[in-house]
């Protein structure tokens, strides 16, 4: 139920750290998006890893410019509660991980759009604190664990916030989950380092074993 707007705002318990970004890694964008589109009369050709330019008009095909592309995507965040869902076993998973872990969303959108967003995550019981931003993730997530002697980890979609945390908090622990869209055919490799997941069935046991796998290391030895 919390949106915050500063990361010192958020006071973390003495756990591992899980910050997830939000769309298409906890609830589904392109895809609804697409849909979107389709119901406005126009269509997203997958060409490349860009919406801008990809975007055509279904009655002759003609390409939308730069700032119908933007307006649409603006509008689709105002009207995301009637589009966007969780992925299958987002929730649960989440729910799960609780037990173990803070749990902190820290979503790229226009923070103008946050407590549409808050509402809606809220709706699925999804209600960990987010951070809306449009600024580079690494700082945030750098912030938010403070250099905290727990484990830490970052799952996002896209590679540039990956490699963002990876520079700020090396010792973080980072996943890549994506959709299986057509559009991420496209999309960047992420870099070395950074640990692919299908699902959050595959992330939660990444996570999980993360985690044991530190708590081995810090348990002493006997003699």
């Amino acid at each position: 139920m919390t949106l915050v707007a500063d990361p010192d705002d958020i006071r973390l318990s003495d756990r591992p750290l899980i910050v997830s970004d939000i769309d298409d890694v906890v609830l589904q964008f392109i895809d609804p998006f697409n849909l979107y589109l389709e119901s406005l009369g126009h269509r997203h050709l997958p060409r490349s890893f860009r919406l801008h330019g990809n975007i055509v008009s279904i009655a002759d095909g003609s390409v939308l410019d730069d700032a119908r592309v933007s307006a649409l995507i603006q509008d689709f965040y105002r009207l995301q509660h009637d589009w966007q869902r969780p992925f299958e076993t987002a929730c649960e998973t989440l729910q799960s991980l609780a037990k173990a872990a803070d749990i902190v969303f820290l979503t790229a959108m226009p923070p103008v759009y946050a407590a549409t967003r808050r509402a809606l995550l809220d709706r699925f019981g999804l209600t960990f604190p987010m951070i809306a931003t449009e600024t580079a993730k690494g700082p945030v997530v750098e912030r938010l664990h403070g250099g905290r002697d727990q484990p830490v980890v970052f799952l996002d979609d896209m590679a540039r916030n990956l490699a963002s945390v990876a520079e700020r908090v090396p010792e973080c622990l980072l996943i890549h989950l994506k959709p299986p869209a057509a559009v991420f055919a496209f999309a960047p490799p992420a870099g070395d380092g950074v640990v692919p997941a299908r699902d959050w069935a595959e992330a939660e046991a990444i996570i999980r074993s993360h985690f044991h796998l530190r708590q081995a290391r810090c348990q002493p030895e006997k003699n």
